[in-house]
């Protein structure tokens, strides 16, 4: 979906396909197909964009057969569809029963996690529109927090700087500007938007900038208005931003409030969960770790990392941290100029929410995918964009 700002430039909404996790191409193919044309069909649009996921086996497939990388963007067209980004964070295995901790490796500190960024931005080149120049690929915010030492830091740096080089020297083979965004996290080493400020500026190039997800800035208690005031005052571009919502319990020391948490402790994902206490921010790496006990203070409101539906906050005594993303949204998308272009809904957790919230359906998980992009949509003609056909 395209939206003309004020100002005369573009912004392409798009919603990430890794809640329709594919190992190789032939399950890349069969998604465009089952998933991404019926939620563009649902939103009754001629194009939709998608914000692909490929994973270490589908890359390799395309790299190694540009007959199979011309087929993709022929099926992309064919179907309605169309790319811009490419979600790079995850390697493979993000459909397996459990991803938890496994998500974080290969980190930047290992040649490999530089080998397939490179592949995926050449694909990125290779399958934007034919009028669309910019492309962005967001990656994991340098590795985990554990086991990352200086020597570690300076193989991640040399990576991202050696990755830049290869981006300026894309676009001159080209004509295509592609950039990689860092996404922090909690618990990892660049958790808060604070803590990309100074790796991104050793590295100083604007091919290497900042994923802002609105659901990790809530985990984290960041203030919109503060983070993307420091960043904008560093000069770190934000290639991209995911809009996302957080799980947030407004009194987490209630049973009742600790009973509906627990429904959200799942088996796949790691759901990093924080609170602000008069020392500062305290958390857990996974949401059953701070049920399980005394680990976290229950004095204050929690936030749990689980990507919650944007337009279906769970129901009281929980809700969900959609203000934050509407916060940062204005303040990304609705000055005088955009501090982004690329917006891309990132609900990859359909399928490990409380079962009797889960889709039941193909069907009901398209309608679900498309009555977020349809608020994301929304949000955005508040703002004063118009929407393109």
């Amino acid at each position: 979906m395209r939206f003309r700002h004020p100002d005369g430039s573009t912004i392409h909404l798009s919603y990430c396909t890794n809640v329709h996790p594919a190992e190789n191409l032939e399950g890349v193919l069969a998604q465009l197909r089952d998933h991404c044309e019926p939620v563009r069909k649902r939103l009754g649009r001629d194009r939709l964009g998608i914000g692909l996921w490929l994973a270490k086996g589908a890359a390799q497939a395309l790299i190694n057969d540009p007959a199979a990388l011309r087929g993709l963007r022929a099926e992309l067209d064919r179907r309605g569809l169309e790319v811009v980004t490419l979600n790079g964070f995850p390697y493979e295995g993000f459909g397996a029963e459990e991803v938890k901790y496994r998500v974080y490796k290969p980190d930047w500190a290992d040649p490999e996690r530089l080998a397939h960024t490179s592949d995926l931005a050449r694909l990125l080149a290779a399958l934007l529109p034919d009028d669309v120049t910019e492309g962005s690929v967001s990656t994991l915010p340098l590795a985990w927090r554990t086991a990352f030492d200086a020597t570690a830091a300076g193989a991640a740096r040399t990576a991202l700087t050696t990755l830049a080089e290869r981006l300026d020297a894309l676009e001159e083979l080209t004509g295509k500007s592609i950039r990689i965004a860092l996404e922090p996290e909690p618990g990892c080493t660049v958790e808060t938007t604070a803590d990309a400020i100074g790796p991104l500026t050793e590295i100083g190039s604007d091919r290497i900038g900042i994923c802002i997800d609105t659901c990790h800035l809530a985990t984290s208690f960041e203030d919109p208005a503060t983070a993307l005031g420091a960043l904008e005052a560093a000069g770190v571009v934000i290639p991209k931003a995911q809009l996302s919502a957080a799980l947030h319990a407004e009194n987490p020391h209630l049973p009742e409030v600790r009973e509906a948490l627990g429904a959200f402790a799942e088996p796949r994902f790691l759901h990093q969960t924080r609170t602000r206490t008069a020392a500062g921010l305290r958390g857990t790496d996974d949401l059953d770790e701070a049920l399980g006990g005394e680990a976290l203070p229950d004095g204050a409101p929690w936030r749990a990392h689980f990507h919650v539906p944007l337009h279906a906050p769970p129901a009281p005594p929980l809700t969900s941290t959609l203000p934050v993303l509407q916060d940062a949204l204005t303040r990304l998308i609705g000055g005088a100029a955009p501090r982004t272009r690329h917006l891309e809904v990132e609900t990859y957790t359909w399928q490990a929410l409380p079962v009797q919230l889960r889709p039941r359906s193909r069907g009901q998980l398209a309608e679900g995918i498309a009555a977020e992009l349809t608020l994301a949509r929304d949000l955005l003609v508040d703002l004063g964009l118009k929407e393109l056909p």
